[in-house]
């Protein structure tokens, strides 16, 4: 309204000077961008920061500064005790970004999980947000990925929300048939190519938001829900193809469908990607990936022929939205779908691959050039990417509270947490030849594992990576 609008201007900026709004923004961004403070080369840090603003340019908040907004059911509504948000790119940012704020913007995720409860009351499918926009569901790209966001919160115990009201909008969201060939799914155990477009891809997706939705029953004492779910998330098996090695499409009477090519993105069930490379997405259990390739070795070279092929042109061509800057050999980091592969090096035991990898993607794919990235920022997973492994870890899969370690780009990195410890990463004898971890140390003490809990971060402390140019020591 008029008076909504005159409101905000009163509220914002009341002495209506440039400067002073300039100084103030300046103090604010400054303020924001400083709950990370690294050191580095010149590089790093202006790759760093620019990924950081970038990460907090999206959500945004949509209300005027007395809570009224336009809802999606068009009424008029009022933000009661949280910030009302929009813009969710949830297919994008459910990967990185959404982890990324559990760590640094934790007030503003238990907002965002509101923002994503309101939208379901005011949704006449009683489901959580898509991809919204403003007052608008805008149905863009697959998957109830709203779903991951909030049971990664419950997880880690950020609070400010209804957890029981939470897991019976994921149950709502995970099951309304009429969706995206949900009934489908529910029906067969998979999403069947001849009935649902991007058929394999959405049971491999759906698969990952159904195991979330397990997480957070069995968190909540639902263990009837989490049955259910837990069942559901082995839903990938349905479409791995032992005969070739790869995830695929599978027709609802049980059978392969035909002209099948790992390598091509068009008409294969696959949205953003080919069978390279969604066939390694089952973030909740890459166990089962390394078994199905033969092991730690056969897996680890699969990995790196990925990494090494070389794609024909037709191809490249063929992959929506990027071109061969955002292109590893056969690996496309300029979609999202395989922003975690780096990291499975690691769990057949390869962690200087990961690091390897990580580097090499951080260093030739990401600039502050105008073309900088390596594909579309999707309101800000391309830069958390950046940011988690610039700080050397990596969430591949949330709900699991564990991120998984690879090797810092920054020297030094000081996380201020909103509960007022801090957490401190150190890069030890790091340079531009030193990429590899010979050891980490943990608060003083050695530090085994390849991940690191997200406990382990909120308590504060202090993680040394001990950094080496060779990799055979790497551990």
């Amino acid at each position: 309204s008029t008076e909504g609008a005159i409101k905000n201007l009163a509220t914002e900026i009341p002495h209506f000077d440039f400067e002073q709004t300039r100084n103030e923004a300046r103090a604010k961004w400054n303020r924001e961008l400083g709950r990370i403070e690294v050191s580095g080369s010149t590089k790093v840090k202006q790759n760093f920061y620019t990924s950081l603003y970038h990460a907090f340019l999206s959500p945004t908040i949509y209300m005027d500064a007395d809570g009224k907004y336009r809802g999606l059911d068009q009424n008029i509504h009022r933000a009661e005790g949280f910030i009302n948000y929009s813009t969710f790119s949830l297919w994008d940012t459910y990967r990185a970004l959404h982890p990324l704020l559990t760590i640094v913007q934790q007030k503003r995720t238990s907002d965002m999980i509101n923002s994503m409860l309101a939208h379901r009351r005011q949704s006449v499918h009683g489901i959580l947000p898509v991809w919204s926009h403003h007052a608008n569901e805008n149905w863009c790209m697959i998957g109830y990925h709203a779903v991951p966001v909030i049971a990664d919160a419950m997880m880690k115990d950020i609070g400010g929300f209804d957890v029981d009201k939470a897991l019976q909008a994921m149950d709502a969201s995970a099951t309304y048939a009429p969706y995206d060939g949900i009934g489908d799914y529910m029906k067969y155990g998979y999403a069947p190519a001849d009935l649902t477009s991007n058929s394999a891809s959405k049971t491999l997706e759906y698969a990952f938001d159904d195991w979330c939705i397990a997480r957070a029953a069995e968190k909540t004492g639902h263990r009837g829900l989490a049955g259910i779910y837990n069942r559901r998330a082995r839903s990938f098996e349905q479409i791995y193809d032992s005969s070739t090695g790869f995830m695929r499409p599978k027709l609802s009477d049980g059978s392969w469908q035909q002209d099948f090519d790992p390598l091509k993105t068009e008409g294969q069930g696959f949205i953003e990607g080919n069978a390279w490379n969604y066939s390694l997405y089952v973030p909740h259990d890459p166990a089962r990936l390394i078994e199905w390739a033969g092991g730690n070795e056969k897996f680890t070279a699969h990995l790196d022929t990925l990494f090494t092929m070389k794609l024909d042109e037709k191809h490249i061509k063929e992959s929506e939205d990027i071109d061969k800057r955002g292109i590893i050999g056969n690996y496309v980091h300029g979609n999202e779908p395989s922003h975690h592969v780096p990291y499975l090096y690691s769990f057949a035991g390869a962690h200087w691959k990961t690091q390897q990898r990580v580097h090499q993607i951080m260093d030739g794919l990401y600039d502050t050039t105008p073309g900088g990235l390596p594909g579309n920022d999707d309101c800000g997973q391309m830069s958390a990417w950046y940011i988690f492994s610039a700080l050397g870890f990596y969430p591949v899969c949330p709900g699991s509270n564990e991120y998984i370690l690879g090797s810092p780009a920054v020297e030094q990195a000081v996380l201020h947490l909103e509960n007022g410890r801090t957490f401190t990463i150190i890069a030890s004898n790091a340079n531009a030849k030193n990429i590899f971890v010979d050891s980490i140390s943990l608060n003083g003490k050695p530090h085994k594992a390849f991940y690191i809990r997200h406990e382990t971060i909120m308590a504060g402390g202090e993680m040394v990576f001990h950094m080496s140019a060779n990799p055979e020591i790497a551990k």
